[in-house]
């Protein structure tokens, strides 16, 4: 049995602490100095790319299997999240796009439920404007990073109740790619994509080009693999239109590409491209793209050895 015995908390003595230990009594007189502010924090989210993207296999939960390599860039998005107390959860979300919910259909609505979930916090009202700069459908993870910088930002702000473990747990239950977009730099993933063994960082230049008006969701882009895949199972059969499996680092590519004539001219012009994801952003190393007549084009950003943080 534990005998061992706290001093009573009190308001003044806590004021009078003097030490950078996480003792009862400083965890109390800082929650009881923060509890009457209204706080905010800025975070910013990176985009990710899949330099190498394989489908290993059909899940029981519906989700694939993959072995993936992916690495964080300098296109972000960022979060300004702000929280006051409140009698009752209030969650509102704002910002700059147009593409996207501002509702409990945003991914960052649910990472901020979950998170409240699982830290059983008192209520607050949070408010949250996105600044949005990631293509929204592009496979560059622009809905999970915004998810994992709530997270990230929310766990700051209480005072950082969950551990970085905890972290992770949450992103693993919200998505795929969450985890990747929390610690950063170049990982090898696994799973459906949460499960991260780190490499060494390289360091290099990369430019973006997507067609405007396509975006292709997750879901569609492993449809048509399995689909494709039923036909054309062994890797170096070739297929009508655009070649074998294996002649595309990502799995992606090749279901999407028979099927949309955008993509085809990206590859057209510069054959070593390679799309991201599931599309439909295609990236270059160490290359830049022309402007180009309905392409969203991002030429000379860097991979980075970091996730989501606070500016």
């Amino acid at each position: 049995m534990n005998n061992k015995k706290y001093p009573k908390i009190s308001i003044s003595n806590a004021k009078n602490l003097r030490t950078n230990a996480a003792t009862p009594e400083k965890i109390l007189w800082t929650y009881l100095r923060k509890s009457s502010e209204n706080r905010n924090i800025k975070i910013q989210c990176p985009a990710k790319i899949n330099l190498t993207l394989k489908v290993t296999g059909k899940r029981e939960d519906g989700y694939h299997n993959i072995d993936s390599i992916m690495q964080t860039i300098s296109l972000f998005d960022y979060l300004t999240i702000s929280i006051e107390k409140s009698d009752k959860i209030e969650i509102t979300l704002n910002g700059t796009s147009d593409e996207i919910p501002y509702n409990e259909k945003n991914l960052v609505h649910k990472a901020c439920l979950l998170f409240l979930e699982k830290t059983k916090l008192p209520a607050h009202r949070i408010s949250v404007f996105i600044e949005k700069n990631i293509p929204v459908a592009a496979g560059l993870a622009g809905g999970s990073t915004d998810a994992s910088g709530m997270l990230y930002g929310l766990n700051k702000l209480f005072d950082e109740p969950l551990s970085r473990e905890g972290l992770h747990g949450l992103c693993a239950k919200l998505g795929s790619d969450l985890n990747l977009c929390l610690e950063g730099g170049r990982q090898k993933t696994s799973g459906r994509g949460e499960i991260l063994e780190p490499l060494e960082f390289e360091e290099f230049e990369v430019s973006l080009i997507k067609p405007e008006n396509l975006g292709i969701s997750a879901k569609e882009a492993y449809t048509k693999f399995s689909e494709k895949i039923a036909n054309y199972p062994t890797l170096a059969v070739e297929g009508p239109g655009w070649g074998a499996r294996e002649a595309y680092p990502n799995d992606l590519e090749w279901a999407v590409i028979d099927d949309y004539k955008e993509l085809q001219e990206i590859k057209k012009l510069y054959p070593k491209s390679v799309m991201s994801g599931s599309g439909s952003t295609y990236f270059a190393i160490d290359t830049e793209f022309k402007p180009q007549k309905g392409f969203w084009i991002k030429n000379n950003l860097k991979s980075i050895p970091y996730g989501v943080k606070e500016v």
